[in-house]
């Protein structure tokens, strides 16, 4: 699947840029390791509901603190927590410390949900990981919509509520 996204990238992206870094699990080491680049720098999370029947890919700004009972109320879905790295695994084929929104090519079933802050779908670039966490691809806004329209996965734009 890297070598597919590597050959998206390469023909489909139009304006993106790539970097290569250290391993990175959390967005302190991403502010240490990844090297300055355009895009907004983002944290994504995968959350679901309390039955497990609903998934979603959760996209914001990387300072922002998420109120996941508040977002839950939003979409509506019930009980909001995040995912293990087995139901991670099972549904977007990555490990924890990788995920972007480039894992949505993992899930032909359009079983997740995919949730973008506003801020995020308004940035003219963001970074994502190209589905490994020791590279950084910057993603003009343009290429994200033919990422997604690629995939087939109908991003809910919403200002994602920040716990105060």
């Amino acid at each position: 699947m890297q070598e597919f996204l590597s050959r998206w990238l390469a023909s489909s992206a139009g304006d993106y840029r790539i970097v290569e870094h250290p391993a990175v699990h959390t967005i302190d080491e991403a502010l240490i390791h990844v090297p300055a680049m355009p895009g907004l720098m983002v944290k994504n999370l995968f959350v679901r509901d309390d039955k497990g029947r609903r998934h979603f890919l959760v996209i914001v700004p990387f300072d922002k603190c998420i109120d996941l009972a508040v977002l839950g109320k939003l979409l509506p879905a019930s009980k909001l927590s995040m995912a293990s790295p087995e139901r991670l695994l099972q549904h977007l084929g990555i490990a924890p410390g990788a995920v972007s929104l480039f894992a949505l090519l993992h899930d032909n079933a359009h079983a997740v949900e995919l949730v973008l802050d506003q801020a995020v779908w308004d940035a003219a670039y963001m970074q994502a990981h190209p589905l490994r966490n020791t590279a950084t691809v910057a993603l003009s806004h343009a290429a994200l919509r033919r990422f997604l329209a690629h995939t087939g996965h109908l991003p809910r734009i919403v200002t994602v509520p920040a716990t105060n």
